[in-house]
């Protein structure tokens, strides 16, 4: 067994807090473990799936998410005696008190988790989680499982989306934890959100816990809060080569707002005072990370120009300011006009730098807007998501189950009148099958005592929903489920969050066109092995295991 990290330990989080508390979880899931302990079977082996029943969004497919979050709280599982008590005081008063000792003794020294790693292309019925291990323990972990992973990966799928309209040369910014639902739920959306494709977050806590990199400037308040007349205690600033005299920044921003002003045609209608006031203190806090933020008041009569004065100052310091930011109006013809201004400047004054500010953009961005603001010949650079992004409006649900496919080595299957609800039994193994060329073929569920498909091996497998086998013959094979916990022991180094985002992005890249399309796209097929196939037709039928 590999040594591996210890996953408990985020960065920034030396105590090794878990991600959730055993008590987090529905009271059914203690009614159901006095019920099996009470019968005499809490130490059966089972074994349990999660997984979801159809794509999120009207897509084609999922990013498996949240598996980092479940080791930790597995590894940490433990009820303290205040959980139990609580317990107590729930349950029915006559339980049997050699109950509540058996919860004090439990832990998941007896649990096996196999999972798609952090990342991964996920379809409906495929697992995104086995777990196995002592029947009364798993049951317990439902819905703590449950909820660590199903918004995680919607927010990942949602993220990834994104990042496919956007394309790979956009920054994506996510700003939405003032609109998530709840601390928690903000923290799980930065960090998931990162992994989806994302390249930073305005969380500082999901940067100091999770590593998620950090970005932010400015709001307005700040620069509504300026009125002019302020005075800088220090308005003196050095180049930034560290070399020559201080210089006074305000003096200088007001010698080039007035060759600003005539370059732009502005005449006699002075730059609101406060908001240049603003990017001035702004510029002597940060002047290697100068930005404005443009729309306070006008965007063309005085929010650019103070910007260029500030920043023409700045750069006859030897400093470059890294960008502009608007908020509202027509974002995609603002950024327009700002680079031909840029653009103009940039030759009248000899500074080859102001050309290629970043113009950043923020205002409830969905999908349908951005993809406007990512068109051909758009000037914008980074876009900023917030409500879009963590609320995930068009579904805020991915509707991950998890359902028993084994008891003492048999398997159980849910039968039901309604067919999209029944379960596939038994322990299973599950292989993603490519065509010569990388593409995707299909997924194949099959039963884990049967050998594994061979590459150039034809197969006969049953798609999901197809009443007819169809036959195919994979170039490439590759496992798709990974042994990470064995008897709570961790068994290979858990990837790192930039870990996992890199190979999100490689997950995605390996989608066609057709499956990658946002609305009506082609669904990727799920099939199961003859073998399997058989098995859910008898006991469909009522026949024996």
């Amino acid at each position: 067994m590999a040594a591996a990290r210890d996953a408990d330990v985020e960065p920034g989080d030396p105590e090794g807090r878990a991600a959730a508390r055993p008590l987090l979880t529905d009271l059914y899931q203690a009614t159901m473990a006095l019920g099996y302990w009470r019968a005499g079977r809490a130490r059966e082996a089972a074994e349990f799936e999660l997984f979801f029943r159809r794509c999120p969004f009207g897509g084609a497919f999922a990013l498996a998410a949240g598996l980092r979050d479940c080791v930790r709280f597995l590894r940490a599982f433990r009820l303290r005696d205040a959980d139990v008590q609580f317990l107590a005081s729930v349950l029915p008063a006559d339980t049997d008190p050699a109950f509540f000792a058996h919860l004090r003794a439990l832990d998941c020294s007896g649990v096996t988790v196999r999972a798609l790693p952090e990342g991964s292309l996920a379809f409906p019925g495929v697992p995104l989680l086995q777990v196995s291990g002592p029947l009364l323990v798993v049951q317990l972990l439902e819905t703590p499982l449950l909820c660590l992973v199903s918004y995680a990966s919607l927010v990942a799928t949602n993220a990834a989306r994104l990042r496919l309209i956007a394309g790979p040369e956009k920054r994506l910014l996510e700003m939405g934890l003032r609109r998530a639902q709840g601390p928690d739920g903000g923290l799980t959306a930065s960090t998931y959100s990162y992994m989806g494709g994302f390249d930073s977050s305005s969380n500082v806590l999901a940067g100091q816990l999770r590593g998620v990199p950090v970005a932010g400037t400015l709001a307005h308040s700040f620069v509504t809060s300026f009125l002019g007349t302020e005075v800088p205690p220090d308005p003196m600033l050095a180049p930034a080569a560290g070399e020559g005299s201080r210089v006074d920044l305000p003096a200088r921003v007001e010698v080039w707002l007035e060759r600003v002003c005539a370059h732009l045609g502005l005449g006699v209608q002075e730059p609101h005072r406060g908001e240049r006031a603003a990017f001035v203190a702004y510029a002597l806090a940060f002047p290697q990370a100068f930005q404005g933020l443009l729309d306070s008041y006008s965007v063309r009569r005085s929010g650019l120009p103070n910007f260029l004065a500030v920043a023409l100052a700045l750069g006859e310091l030897g400093y470059h300011a890294v960008g502009v930011r608007l908020d509202s109006g027509d974002l995609l013809q603002q950024a327009l006009e700002i680079r031909g201004v840029f653009r103009t400047t940039a030759a009248l004054f000899q500074v080859p730098w102001l050309e290629s500010v970043r113009i950043a953009v923020s205002n409830n961005i969905d999908e349908e807007e951005l993809a406007r603001l990512v068109q051909e010949g758009s000037e914008v650079d980074v876009i900023g998501i917030g409500t879009s992004v963590v609320t995930c409006p068009r579904q805020p649900f991915l509707g991950c189950v998890y359902k028993l496919v084994s008891v003492g080595g048999q398997p159980r299957m849910k039968l039901t009148e309604d067919s999209e609800k029944q379960t596939l039994p038994g322990s299973k193994a599950a292989f993603r099958l490519l065509g010569s060329d990388g593409s995707l073929l299909l997924d194949l569920l099959q039963l884990a005592e049967e050998p594994a498909p061979q590459a150039g091996q034809e197969l006969k497998v049953w798609p999901r929903g197809s009443q007819e086998p169809h036959t195919v013959s994979p170039a490439h094979v590759e496992p798709l489920l990974q042994l990470w916990l064995q008897h709570g022991q961790l068994c290979q180094p858990l990837p790192t969050l930039a870990e996992s985002r890199a190979y999100a992005q490689q997950s995605l890249s390996c989608l066609s066109p057709a499956h990658s399309w946002l609305e009506n796209p082609t669904l990727c097929q799920v099939a199961l092995s003859e073998k399997l196939q058989a098995l859910v037709d008898s006991l469909s039928a009522g026949g024996p295991p």
